[in-house]
């Protein structure tokens, strides 16, 4: 079966090669598959396409009860096959034996079950039926169905094949379809500008719908234009984007008591990353935070980062930059900003937020995901095995050294080679200080239990403002100082 990928879609070859691989699949037995993401990332428009090219049934559950929904799905079913009448099912069981059996034509049967939470929400026994139904020992059909679950509640999807889950062990595809990273946005929104595409990624992130249902492709046209476009789309009380960071806590079914959820992104934005930082900004225990963070990190809004020098201490960041810029921006100003006209003069008052509370955070995030993922081994002088951040203390000056992006190798007897330390600064001109002070945590990772740096070690200076010209003629003499600007983020390696 020949499943062509639309001309139109934008990146995402990797998915649809494993959605394509999954539907030609040319066995005689039904097969499962889950594709999950966090919304707005395209995996409707991903498994229509895939539907429509190979001739397959896409079925979209709705909140419904349960007897509507059984309705709406034999209807759908029914139309597919050109059946006359709707199917009338008196059970899910019923309904799945049914879709079970394929169709009459040779190739694979796609079937796709979108949104599948709403189902199970009023039909928990599902998954089980559906387990039971693909069970060899027990399927009525050896019809070759290509049985698709997709949803966007992430916790949810994420215990489907988890522990003692029915249908653990059962689904031959897990595919998760991820945002954008940070260079495949600024092609998708057509920004050429690194300093544009920089700022632009800290407010929307890599979500593909925020450029086309949420703002009608208005993108910033330039550097001059980053301001009025926030306005006019983001802080806009009459545009989508404006409520769209508390919708997305709306969706997720675990998240019930949205207020503390809220309170505790807002401490994260604020910048307590660690467990007891939030519990002091919500004057909680730290002891009463384990289930909420739980739900958040299960939910894909918020994510725990190592600390890769001190084990016992790590540090929470928020997963999606819409959400960090409404915490960090718009909810302070919530009031003002509901009011029309109020949008531009709101945001020159927190401009200056904006830049250390979101865009600085997001551009340390963004050096990292550069080394991992596009910088060349020769850049740090060796093959990263783990990219991450960490802190030092310094006891005879009595500090603690913040290392933004720390790149480590695999070394000898189970301890890590260090093999760059890195500064990220938004609007910071570095200068050779900024080495210095590298240097001194590396002279201190010398004989650090947790991981060891050597004279091979670099040290990284990432910068968004600059670097001055003794730094420069620094980095021109010595190979160990590695300078990282906006065009190399976005272009170099």
């Amino acid at each position: 079966m020949i499943i062509d990928r639309p001309a139109e879609m934008f990146d995402r070859e990797f998915e649809w090669s494993e959605l394509v691989r999954f539907a030609s699949y040319d066995r005689p037995e039904a097969t499962l598959g889950i594709v999950s993401g966090r919304r707005r990332q395209g995996k409707t428009y991903l498994l229509d396409a895939l539907t429509r090219a190979a001739g397959g049934m896409m079925f979209t559950a709705t909140e419904a009860t349960a007897p509507e929904s059984l309705r709406e799905f034999g209807a759908a079913l029914a139309g597919f096959r050109g059946e006359p009448v709707p199917y009338r099912f008196a059970s899910w069981d019923e309904a799945l034996s049914q879709l079970l059996r394929g169709s009459p034509r040779d190739a694979p049967m796609v079937a796709v079950i979108d949104e599948f939470p709403y189902l199970v929400r009023q039909a928990p026994e599902l998954p089980s039926l559906i387990q039971r139904q693909l069970d060899p020992r027990d399927r009525r059909s050896s019809a070759r169905v290509r049985l698709l679950l997709c949803g966007s509640a992430m916790s949810f999807m994420g215990r489907l094949l988890s522990g003692g889950a029915p249908l653990r062990g059962r689904a031959s595809l897990e595919l998760v379809v991820p945002t954008f990273d940070f260079r495949q946005a600024a092609r998708f929104w057509e920004i050429s500008d690194p300093r544009t595409a920089m700022l632009a990624n800290a407010v929307v992130g890599g979500t593909p719908a925020y450029r086309r249902e949420f703002s009608q492709n208005d993108t910033p046209a330039g550097p001059g234009d980053f301001d009025p476009w926030v306005v006019r789309t983001v802080l806009n009380p009459a545009r989508p984007l404006f409520r769209e960071a508390r919708y997305l806590l709306a969706t997720e079914p675990d998240l019930r008591d949205t207020s503390l959820y809220h309170s505790v992104l807002a401490a994260i934005a604020e910048g307590n990353a660690t467990r007891g930082g939030i519990a002091g900004y919500l004057a909680r225990p730290s002891t009463d935070l384990a289930h909420p963070l739980g739900v958040l990190a299960d939910a894909g809004l918020i994510y725990k980062e190592a600390d890769l020098f001190r084990g016992n201490r790590s540090a929470y960041r928020i997963a999606e930059p819409m959400v960090a810029f409404y915490h960090a921006v718009m909810r302070p100003a919530w009031g003002d900003l509901e009011r029309p006209g109020r949008a531009a003069e709101v945001w020159r008052r927190l401009r200056q937020t904006f830049a250390s509370k979101v865009v600085g955070p997001h551009f340390e995030r963004v050096c990292r995901d550069w080394a991992r993922w596009y910088a060349a081994a020769d850049t740090f002088g060796g093959y990263p095995a783990t990219i991450g951040s960490g802190t030092i203390n310094d006891r005879s000056s009595r500090a603690v050294h913040e290392i933004d992006v720390v790149v480590l190798a695999q070394g000898e007897a189970g301890r890590p080679e260090v093999l760059c330390l890195g500064e990220a600064k938004w609007n910071t001109v570095l200068t050779p200080g900024h080495v210095d002070r590298l240097a001194r945590a590396r002279d201190l990772l010398r004989n650090h239990p947790a991981a060891r740096a050597s004279d091979r070690t670099r040290l990284a200076l990432c910068s968004g403002a600059g670097f001055s010209d003794e730094l420069r003629n620094l980095a021109a003499r010595s190979a160990e100082v590695v300078l990282v600007d906006l065009d190399r983020l976005y272009q170099g390696e």
